[in-house]
C-alpha cells in the first residue's frame, strides 16, 4: 500500500496578510489586525509586528508598548471568510481530500492526485504559487506521511516555507523540538514534562510508554506516539466532521460595567446570536452556560441544565438571564459570554404548548429577515440604539456547519 501523503496549508499571517494586500500603503510595516471595540485583544500580528515581541492575544495597549510604530486595522470578517472560500476553491483543485482545520488551515491527502502535478513537493509549490497568483496571498506547506508530521513541518518554516519530513529526517527536525511547540500538548501538560526534566522530543523518546501511561493515563499513549512522529489519524473531509459540542458567542465591552441594564441588554444579543445558529444548524442543547470575565481578567463560567431541549431566543435568554441574576457582580465586567451545549439535531418541530410554538415562529421570522437584509435588519427593540462593534472572526470558523456565523 502506498505511503500516504499528508499536507497542512497554512496561511501566514492571515488576517493581516488580506489587509496588507487590500491596502499595499501598510506593505513593510508592523501591522496588527484587531476589533473595533479598543479593548479586544489582537488576533493577527504580521510578521513585521512579531519581530518586536507582539503576540495574538495581546491587548493594543501591550502592542504600542512593544512597537510605538505599529498600525492597528479593525478586523472585517466579511473580507476573511470570502478569501478562506477563495482558497478551498483553488485547493479543489488539486485534491477533493480536504479537511477545513480553521480559517487559516487545512489538511489536504493528495495521495491519489499529486502525480498529476508531479512530485508531492512540486504539487506543494504549485498550490502556494496558485494561491499567491489569485489571491497575493503566501502560505506555509508542511508534507508527511500523518497529519501530526505535516503540520510540524509547516510549523518549523514558516513564513513562506516548504518542508517535507519523511523517514530519513524525521528523527533530525522531531528531536530537537521543545515539548511546549507540539501539537496537542498543551502549557500544563509542557510544564509536567519540565518537572521530569523532559524538555524535547528528544527527551521524551528516551521514556517508555509505561512511565508516560503512569503518570498521564491514556494520553502516555499520545506523548509516546508523538515523540516517535505516530499518527494514523486521516483528513476529515466535509460531511465526516465531528459535531459541535457546543455554540457560544462572546463580547468584551468598550468599558468595564456593573450596570446590570447594560449587562442584560447585551445578554439577549448574545442569546440572539447562540438561538439562530443552532436553529440554522438544526441544533437543541439541555445546558446553558454564563461566562462572566471581570476587570481584573478574572474568568468564570455558571451553567444551568434544563429538563427539555431548547434553542428560542427567549428559553435560552431565560435560562442565561437566571444565571446572570443569580451572581453577586464583585467588581466590573469586561467580557460577557453565553454558549449551549449537550446538543442534539433537531429532525422534526413538535410543540407542547401554543406558546411554545409562537417563539419559535417568531425566531424563523427573525433568521430570514436577518439572512436576506443582512445581521440586526430586524431585532428587539432594546437592542435598536445598541451601539454595533465589527465583530472579530474565529479562527474555528468553518464556511460551512454549525462554525459559519
Amino acid at each position: 500500500m502506498a505511503e500516504r501523503i499528508i499536507m497542512h496549508i497554512d496561511m501566514d499571517a492571515f488576517f493581516a496578510s488580506v489587509e496588507v494586500k487590500d491596502n499595499p500603503g501598510l506593505k513593510g510595516k508592523p501591522v496588527a489586525v484587531a476589533g473595533s471595540n479598543e479593548r479586544t485583544v489582537i488576533v493577527s500580528p504580521s510578521y513585521e509586528a512579531r519581530a518586536f515581541g507582539v503576540k495574538t492575544g495581546m491587548t493594543k495597549t501591550q502592542a504600542k508598548r512593544l512597537c510605538p510604530a505599529i498600525k492597528f486595522v479593525t478586523a472585517n470578517s466579511h473580507k476573511y471568510t470570502t478569501t478562506c472560500s477563495k482558497i478551498i476553491e483553488i485547493i479543489y483543485s488539486f485534491t477533493p481530500d480536504i479537511e477545513v482545520y480553521s480559517i487559516d488551515e487545512f489538511f489536504i491527502d493528495v495521495t491519489n492526485t499529486y502525480h498529476l502535478f508531479g512530485s508531492p513537493e512540486e504539487t506543494a509549490a504549485k498550490i502556494k504559487n496558485e494561491i499567491k497568483r489569485q489571491l497575493g496571498l503566501v502560505c506555509t506547506i508542511g508534507i508527511s506521511y500523518n497529519k501530526f508530521l505535516a503540520k510540524t513541518a509547516s510549523d518549523s518554516n514558516k513564513p513562506d516555507g516548504l518542508l517535507k519530513i519523511g523517514q530519513s529526517n524525521k528523527d533530525k527536525i522531531l528531536e530537537p523540538l521543545n515539548v511546549a511547540s507540539i501539537w496537542g500538548i498543551g502549557p500544563s501538560t509542557a510544564r509536567k514534562l519540565y518537572d521530569m526534566g523532559i524538555n524535547t522530543l528528544g527527551d521524551l523518546k528516551k521514556v517508555s510508554c509505561q512511565f508516560l501511561e503512569d503518570r498521564f493515563g491514556a494520553y502516555g499513549m499520545f506523548l509516546y506516539r508523538v515523540a516517535r512522529g505516530q499518527g494514523d489519524d486521516e483528513v476529515v473531509t466535509r460531511g465526516r466532521e465531528q459535531e459541535a459540542k457546543s455554540i457560544g458567542h462572546s463580547m468584551t465591552f468598550q468599558e468595564d460595567t456593573k450596570d446590570i441594564k447594560t449587562l442584560r441588554k447585551y445578554l439577549l444579543e448574545l442569546c440572539l446570536k447562540v438561538s439562530e445558529r443552532m436553529r440554522r444548524e438544526n441544533f437543541s442543547g439541555k445546558c446553558i452556560s454564563l461566562t462572566v470575565r471581570y476587570k481584573s481578567f478574572k474568568t468564570f463560567t455558571k451553567q444551568k441544565t434544563v429538563s427539555g431541549f431548547i434553542n428560542t431566543t427567549a428559553q435560552i435568554h431565560s435560562v442565561a438571564a437566571a444565571i446572570l441574576e443569580s451572581i453577586t457582580l464583585t467588581e466590573p465586567v469586561r467580557l460577557l459570554g453565553v454558549s449551549a451545549s449537550g446538543l442534539k439535531h433537531d429532525e422534526y418541530n413538535v410543540f407542547l404548548f401554543k406558546e411554545e410554538e409562537k417563539k419559535h415562529n417568531l425566531d424563523t421570522i427573525l433568521d430570514k429577515v436577518g439572512s436576506k437584509f443582512g445581521e440586526g435588519a430586524i431585532t428587539f427593540a432594546s437592542l435598536v440604539n445598541k451601539r454595533q462593534y465589527k465583530r472579530v472572526i474565529s479562527p474555528a470558523w468553518r464556511p460551512f456547519g454549525a462554525r459559519s456565523y
